[in-house]
């Protein structure tokens, strides 16, 4: 496929080969192929929570990050064969991971992960994250998962203590 900038004139020229690009495709002016897409509505019968709950737990996140000065952040899904490997894979892509910690959880191998950055490890010990981590494991147990997970949080948010200034 050929794909010319400009013409003599400064028009775009029509490039070769695009009769075989997907219906609502283009090639832009750099030569990169756009798509557009129907959007569809996520089925929220297989979302693991709805809009309201997903904002507690963003507010829950925001809150225990700012009053603790840390990153927290979730991770809710599978983690595979290797699930500590995974979820330390998974907090070293967080920005400032030093700073971070992340809650790993897969509800379908019944796996909790906590992982501390370098810098998040001296303000939180292992012992405060395994209290969080058995508080969210009643809830989970329960059926709970969104309890556990604010429960969770708050309680390492908690155990952090307040920004360092």
């Amino acid at each position: 496929m050929d794909y010319g900038t400009d013409d003599d004139h400064g028009q775009a020229v029509v490039a070769r080969g695009t009769e075989d690009l997907p219906l609502g495709s283009a090639v832009t002016a750099s030569g990169r192929i756009s798509t557009a897409e129907v959007f569809t509505e996520p089925d929220l019968s297989i979302l693991p929570f709805t809009p309201v709950q997903l904002s507690r737990l963003d507010e829950a996140l925001t809150l225990a990050s700012r009053d603790s000065g840390l990153r927290f952040s979730v991770y809710l899904g599978e983690l595979g064969a290797k699930p500590t490997e995974t979820a330390q894979r998974l907090h070293a892509g967080v920005e400032g991971s030093d700073e971070a910690v992340l809650v790993a959880v897969s509800p379908e191998q019944r796996v909790v992960e906590v992982v501390t950055g370098s810098e998040a490890r001296v303000r939180l010990p292992d012992r405060g994250a395994k209290l969080a981590v058995m508080s969210m494991v009643a809830s989970f147990k329960e059926g709970d998962l969104l309890g556990g997970l604010l429960s969770g949080l708050r309680m390492l948010g908690d155990q952090a203590g307040s920004r360092r200034r």
